[in-house]
């Protein structure tokens, strides 16, 4: 593609880019600035990388307005490069395209009571268990099981492996990666004389429209009721959601997050990596917790926390500023304890060896 072109697309979403270069020069591939390479169009959205701009060897970079950069540079000027230079590669390089295979039931076992939609793809080695509903356009890849009364909906995307326990429901373009488990019995035991028993998990999970899930996550189905994750919500991989959790609308939730049962989890929240969050608690929308966070009481709607336990952001700060002081803190109080015991040894002194009192 040209650099008009990919101006052409921005301009399609509403930016309203600034070219200061060859608009016919062509361009192969998105690169970052250290390793693009002439034909490579880059881009810089975080300043602790501008030095970078002095020696990359792209063609062209997206940056905003106010940058400098070196005159043999081609340029494309935006108020917001990351989200521009997102624009480009889908533009540019696309998405990652699905190949379609003929079934084959020597490898494949569909159930004959599930229904199939038109143009669905079905790897070799998936397992289609009774009752099952698949949408238009769904692709399910090598190794996956689709359990008894799972409703899939269209444009789903089942990477390996992955399985769906029983009465799950996926919503339109559900995309979830290799090895997770939707569905799996929750942590429910009651003790009875000594003894953990095992609560029935009759409930099942609900994923709905347009969320992604990562690799190796796990989302335990609820005792009673459903486990809810809202739409357009993202899960990076290794996350853990208990039985019962209701994830609202458009989160964020980066690696390792694990979260108890019986959560409330409002819309547009993000979680850094690592943040634990015990059951039985509200985090409001449009919360941010901190990596490795330990989340035991309600977040605020807004609220940004950190810590272990978790504590508003302003609150951490100040205490990582006094963690920060107690080496000269430490010698002021050693300091401060020879010169007490010099004045009580004079005062004593004074006194005629009588001890000075405390």
């Amino acid at each position: 593609m040209t650099l008009a072109e990919l101006c052409d697309a921005l301009r399609a979403v509403g930016m309203k880019p600034e070219l200061r270069g060859d608009p016919a020069r062509a361009i192969q591939r998105v690169a970052t600035l250290e390793d693009a390479v002439a034909g490579d169009v880059s881009f810089l959205s975080n300043p602790k990388y501008e030095k970078a701009l002095q020696t990359t060897k792209a063609s062209a970079v997206v940056l905003r307005p106010d940058v400098e950069a070196p005159p043999q540079l081609d340029l494309i000027r935006v108020e917001d490069p990351y989200a521009a230079i997102t624009v480009l590669i889908v533009r540019v390089h696309g998405y990652r395209r699905h190949r379609r295979v003929p079934p084959d039931p020597a490898v494949t076992q569909v159930h004959p009571t599930a229904r199939i939609g038109e143009n669905a793809t079905i790897h070799p080695g998936v397992v289609i268990d009774e009752d099952v509903t698949i949408g238009r356009d769904a692709v399910i890849y090598p190794g996956c099981y689709v359990g008894p009364r799972c409703r899939i909906g269209d444009r789903v995307l089942l990477y390996p492996n992955v399985v769906l326990y029983e009465d799950t429901v996926l919503g339109d373009r559900v995309t979830i990666h290799a090895n997770t488990v939707i569905g799996e019995d929750g942590l429910g035991y009651a003790p009875v004389d000594g003894q953990w028993l095992k609560i029935p998990q009759i409930g099942h999970v609900v994923i709905e429209d347009d969320v992604e899930i990562g690799a190796g996550c796990a989302i335990d189905r609820a005792t009673l009721g459903r486990t809810r994750i809202g739409r357009g919500t993202k899960f990076s991989n290794l996350i853990a959601i208990g039985h019962g959790t209701q994830v609202g609308e458009h989160c964020l939730f980066v690696a390792q997050v694990g979260i108890a049962g019986s959560v409330t989890v409002g819309n547009h929240v993000t979680m850094a990596g690592q943040v634990g969050v015990v059951g039985h608690i509200r985090v409001g929308d449009r919360a941010t917790v901190g990596a490795k966070a330990g989340v035991t009481n309600s977040v605020p709607d807004g609220e940004t926390v950190l810590g272990a336990p978790a504590i508003p952001i302003r609150e951490m700060k100040r205490q990582v500023v006094h963690i920060a002081r107690l080496p000269e803190l430490h010698d002021r109080v050693k300091q401060l304890e020879r010169e007490l015991a010099e004045l009580r040894a004079r005062l004593e002194s004074q006194a005629g060896g009588v001890p000075a009192r405390e």
